[in-house]
């Protein structure tokens, strides 16, 4: 069985410096998270959500439904005006609201109303299925199997990443 990196490899064969078994598995990883981003945001769309809406009611969600605009900021790695829009945006769509605090009116609360929950579950329902799916070609023992070498991989790339980025 062949698929578009064989033919990515042959054309380039004898053309680049590279170890051509470092670049099937680079490349086939690569087209398979771009392959999953691309179902990934048609689920989103057939619900009615844009990427940035949905990781918003995401980090809600996790949150318990409800955190300050700065606890956003923070977590999505946005600028306080960034987030407002997005805010502004879902606040709109009836997804999210604002929430005074009743001690300290200076304090938001932003909070996920019943329609943003339902639509964020739906989406996560469709994101799921696009999941299964795609691991659905391995059998359980080759789930497993790729699950932890993929494991193994990130975690030393994490740990060497760590050590450049530490404090000394």
């Amino acid at each position: 069985m062949q698929d578009s990196v064989d033919h990515h490899l042959a054309r380039w064969r004898g053309k680049a410096p590279y170890d051509e078994r470092t670049e099937a598995i680079v490349t086939r990883m690569q087209f398979l998270v771009k392959h999953v981003r691309q179902a990934k945001d048609r689920a989103l769309a057939h619900v009615g959500l844009q990427e940035f809406e949905f990781e918003t009611l995401h980090r809600l969600v996790s949150h318990g439904g409800s955190m300050t605009p700065s606890e956003l900021a923070k977590e999505l790695l946005l600028s306080p005006a960034g987030t407002t829009g997005r805010l502004d945006t879902l606040e709109q769509a009836g997804l999210i609201r604002r929430l005074r605090g009743t001690g300290d009116r200076r304090r938001v609360e932003v909070e996920l109303t019943e329609a943003g929950h339902a639509k964020w579950l739906a989406a996560m329902e469709l994101r799921a299925v696009v999941e299964s799916d795609m691991i659905a070609t391995l059998d359980p023992a080759s789930q497993e199997t790729l699950n932890e070498l993929l494991k193994h991989m990130l975690a030393k790339i994490e740990a060497a990443r760590d050590v450049f980025t530490s404090p000394h």
